[in-house]
């Protein structure tokens, strides 16, 4: 007798003896695994006080939310936003050009530049610092600058393989068949290529955008106290003491930012899937 094989679909699609299915609780378990971190962080934002054993705060304030409405904050939130766009915006082609030559390259070649951009990922962030540190004082730059040319080349592994593995099921033949209808190669490049790396492209820039947008070593240490961002307020704020509100206000500052920008570059794209 010859064994009848179930396809892969309906293996994956086993429920549990409630008749949930088995993808669902798992995503439930994964959800809930992302998110609980986030509960004390919400309710310490909030919480007017807090005091063990209790469960839950005694009373709510918005005070944290409030001590953020300052010129300080508002500063460093532009120098956060802007330090983001800025690495996102130089990191993201040259991702890209990384991995085109990755890709045309002959394996030994190709192996190499592949090495050459997940070395940064094998630097620990401190030695790469002040290794660079003394580079960039004598070449005179300015310290957003300097920060920002140091968080590209961190940034840059991200980019490269997330257009490598884009490029990986990317067919050429699609721009072929536009040239054969007519196309030059700049309009191929844009209305096929670009339309169907987009993607990659959006993934990419947030990537990079969270590097500049969290950095705090980089910062510190290149900046020197020029470049005040959202994350060096807020570690001088986890360094005192009784400041559990505020440090706990600016965590939700801090990370309401990429998810609003998640939101805007991965709900258009669904959109348009679903059409």
């Amino acid at each position: 007798m010859i064994p009848v094989l179930q396809p892969a679909s309906t293996s994956m699609r086993r429920t549990l003896p409630g008749g949930f299915p088995m993808r669902v609780i798992l995503g439930l378990l994964l959800v809930a695994w992302i998110v609980a971190p986030m509960v004390p962080v919400l309710l310490w934002s909030v919480a007017g006080q807090w005091r063990a054993p209790a469960v839950l705060p005694s009373s709510f304030s918005l005070q944290g939310f409030t001590a953020l409405a300052t010129a300080d904050t508002a500063r460093a939130a532009v120098s956060s936003l802007s330090l983001g766009v800025g690495v996102a915006v130089i990191a993201t082609p040259l991702g890209y050009l990384g991995a085109l030559a990755v890709r045309a390259l002959a394996p030994a070649p190709s192996r190499f530049v592949e090495f050459v951009l997940l070395t940064p990922l094998a630097i620990p962030p401190f030695a790469l610092v002040m290794g660079i540190n003394v580079a960039l004082l004598r070449l005179y730059l300015s310290p957003p600058l300097g920060v920002t040319l140091v968080l590209v080349v961190t940034a840059l592994p991200y980019t490269a393989f997330m257009f490598r593995s884009a490029l990986a099921s990317y067919d050429h033949r699609f721009e072929e068949v536009a040239r054969s209808l007519g196309a030059s190669p700049v309009q191929a490049a844009r209305h096929v290529r670009y339309h169907l790396l987009a993607g990659a492209a959006a993934r990419a820039f947030f990537l990079a955008f969270l590097v500049g947008w969290g950095d705090y070593i980089t910062t510190v240490l290149i900046g020197g106290g020029q470049l005040r961002t959202l994350p060096l307020l807020l570690g001088s704020a986890a360094s005192a003491t009784g400041n559990e509100q505020l440090t706990a206000a600016l965590s939700v500052a801090i990370i309401v930012p990429p998810l609003i920008l998640l939101a805007g570059l991965t709900l258009p794209a669904s959109r348009r899937k679903r059409q």
